[in-house]
């Protein structure tokens, strides 16, 4: 493709702020998914530092406000993560995409492929990738009639931040299956995922570009610490990963062999710019496609995609300037000059 000439580009910014929703009467938990204050600083920042003009617009209401305002964009650099349904994720995007405006990231079908866990396994396992034995329940009658063999895992079906995962997400016994089913599905409203429970090591694989241009960046492998949560990336120890998680960077053989699964996974899916692939290793230390988060968290010191890019020696703005400037040539546009 020929990119057309720019000049200094303007890009908006949408987002989902947690203290605008908590100020709302939301709790911390149905925010658990927003951002800081702070991540926007960072972003916008890092994105000036390129070369580009900014305009911070915020969530759904207020870019729908901007537009019928007559207010437009070059691109718009979207971290919106939505509040109701599997396709919350997809709304801005697909508003976006209606009007002729490019976004970063997936397309709204893969945003909400990918929020539900289910159909992105049923994906990733037609291509041949492997995966854990799952169900996905909608009711409590459903869980009982799971077959898998225990242990087993639980979580909400479209979820992020390992929202409704905790210690008591690793089921062995049927009465426990039963007893978490049915408190899940009544706290999110949402079918459950119950799929084999993987014992081995966990890496959140992150990933740029899309296609046959995607490019691997790293490995990041978490380290429970003592007084974690045992066993499992949950909402807390993500949460609280500065004093529960230690992080690596893991370049050995199983960790090859999670990056070379994510990267299969993420084309299979049809992901684009950057984001996140999770495998854990099952017993035989074989990897196998747990999820994707194709619209990752971007605070530099507290999301995974970020904080793996700091361990390998990729500059934050070097990261966001890769994710606009893979957008802006899927339309055409040259990438400003900084």
């Amino acid at each position: 493709m020929t990119l057309a000439p720019a000049g200094r580009l303007k890009i908006g910014l949408t987002y989902d702020l947690r203290d605008d929703y908590i100020a709302a009467g939301f709790d911390e938990e149905a925010t658990a998914e927003f951002d800081r204050a702070d991540t926007i600083e960072f972003l916008e920042r890092a994105i000036r530092s390129r070369g580009y003009q900014t305009e911070r617009i915020g969530r759904l209401d207020r870019l729908i406000d901007a537009y019928r305002s007559g207010r437009r964009w070059d691109l718009v650099f979207n971290i919106a993560e939505g509040l109701h349904g599997f396709g919350r994720e997809s709304v801005i995007p697909a508003l976006l995409e209606s009007w002729g405006i490019p976004c970063t990231f997936s397309d709204p079908l893969v945003l909400a492929v990918s929020l539900h866990k289910g159909v992105a396994k049923r994906i990733v396992r037609d291509q041949g990738i492997a995966t854990p034995d799952f169900a996905v329940c909608a009711t409590p009658r459903e869980v009982a009639q799971v077959s898998l063999p225990f242990p087993l895992f639980i979580k909400p079906v479209a979820e992020g931040t390992s929202k409704g995962v905790d210690a008591s997400s690793v089921i062995r016994d049927q009465a426990s299956l039963l007893a978490v089913g049915r408190k899940l599905i009544d706290r999110f409203g949402q079918p459950v995922l119950v799929e084999t429970f993987l014992p081995g090591r966990e890496f959140t694989v992150c990933l740029l570009g899309d296609g046959d241009e995607t490019e691997v960046i790293g490995a990041l492998e978490v380290h429970l610490l003592d007084g974690a949560d045992a066993n499992v990336y949950t909402y807390r120890n993500k949460e609280d990963c500065e004093e529960l998680v230690r992080y690596s960077a893991a370049s050995d053989a199983p960790a090859q062999a999670a990056m070379t699964l994510a990267r299969r996974a993420w084309i299979a899916l049809g992901a684009r710019d950057a984001g996140r692939v999770d495998v854990r290793l099952d017993p035989a230390g074989k990897a196998n496609f747990i999820e994707c988060n194709p619209l990752p968290g971007l605070h530099p010191h507290h999301s995974d995609l970020p904080i793996l890019c700091g361990l390998v020696g990729y500059p934050y703005e070097k990261l966001v300037g890769r994710i606009v400037e893979s957008a802006l040539a899927r339309v055409g546009i040259a990438p400003t000059e900084s």
